[in-house]
């Protein structure tokens, strides 16, 4: 008997070992699957907070109409939605020809462009030691992350379509939307959980007005400011500019290669001048307008600013860079509302 028991101990701890192997295997799979949908559903609500933005943008715009005309809520709101689509469509329909012809310009111009630059880099130490360096394998992770940043979920096409209809859907009944979040919250803080709905709203209105009023404001300050030097596709270095205002920090900077790289072929001087230009144009609006979205938004440290714009780009590309600051002022807002007034209020008692 007892040589029969051994055998049987040994098969049983076997037996156990290949069992926590199983389950170790098991959560880890689990693990994965769960960062994997985790992520996908944090991207499809990104897309849901953009939605949301062009809703507070219609609603922003309906509460004018109806303010400086007779029209009811409805009728305003159907005239700020359509309204919008129809000045985009003329908007497009006039410069869309001109604009046309600049984006062939301008991608006929700048492949020399850059091959001049490297020729200028390559008569300096310094410059040939860059051109070495952007060669390697460093410019290959450079682009990598690159494309990883400015990626998107389902396509730029298809993250618009879904965008757009969102935006539409929340236009049309946002009260749907809202008491559905407040019915999910206990009965004692359904006024907690609308007081911080208003209070998020508010804050993403404030910065849409001064966002849209800071990408107007530097596509004409750009455009005019490349016509009077001579640089060719000016339009569509403005364009590029007040779309790329919306990414603080990084934003500028991307808009301004281009810009640099076409004066370039104009020679030294001309270069100079419109990176002059750019930072001028730049000190102008962020003078004019961050104040104003400081006073409807809460005031964003810029290193705090910056590190959510690279973390957000690492999870969710371009859409996660563009939403950056409004998922941080929510952020913010959640924690001073969830927890720090909780404290003040512990310490008060």
């Amino acid at each position: 008997m007892p040589t029969d028991k051994k055998p049987t101990e040994t098969i049983k701890k076997e037996l156990s070992y290949i069992e926590k192997v199983w389950h170790t295997v098991a959560i880890a799979a689990l693990l994965v699957v769960f960062i994997l949908v985790a992520r996908v559903a944090f991207n499809v609500l990104l897309m849901a907070l953009a939605g949301s933005l062009m809703a507070v943008y219609f609603h922003g715009l309906g509460d004018l109409i109806e303010s400086k005309t007779r029209l009811s809520r409805k009728f305003a709101m159907i005239v700020s939605v359509a309204g919008t689509i129809v000045v985009m469509g003329v908007l497009l329909w006039f410069i869309g020809s001109k604009v046309q012809s600049q984006i062939a310009q301008l991608s006929n111009s700048l492949p020399h462009t850059i091959n001049s630059a490297k020729a200028k880099l390559a008569e300096t130490p310094l410059g040939q030691k860059v051109l070495d360096y952007s060669a390697g394998d460093n410019s290959k992770q450079l682009l990598d992350t690159v494309q990883t940043f400015f990626s998107t979920s389902f396509g730029v096409l298809g993250d618009i379509y879904i965008i757009m209809f969102l935006g539409i859907f929340f236009t049309a009944s946002p009260s749907l939307y809202k008491d559905g979040i407040v019915a999910l919250v206990p009965g004692n803080k359904k006024a907690l959980a609308v007081c911080i709905m208003d209070r998020i709203s508010l804050s993403l209105k404030g910065w849409l007005k001064g966002m849209l009023l800071s990408m107007v404001l530097i596509t004409i300050l750009i455009t005019l400011g490349l016509t009077i030097i001579g640089v060719p596709a000016a339009l569509v270095l403005g364009l590029i500019t007040g779309i790329t205002e919306i990414i603080p920090n990084i934003g500028p900077l991307i808009a301004m290669i281009p810009g640099v790289l076409l004066g370039l072929t104009m020679g030294t001087g001309t270069a100079i001048i419109v990176a002059l230009v750019y930072i001028v144009s730049q000190t102008i609006v962020a003078n004019i307008v961050t104040p104003l979205i400081q006073k409807k938004m809460i005031n964003l440290p810029p290193a705090l600013t910056l590190m959510s714009q690279l973390i957000m780009g690492t999870l969710s590309g371009a859409l996660g860079i563009i939403l950056a600051v409004p998922m941080l002022a929510i952020l913010i807002i959640l924690v001073d509302e969830l927890y720090v007034k909780k404290i003040d209020h512990v310490n008060t008692d």
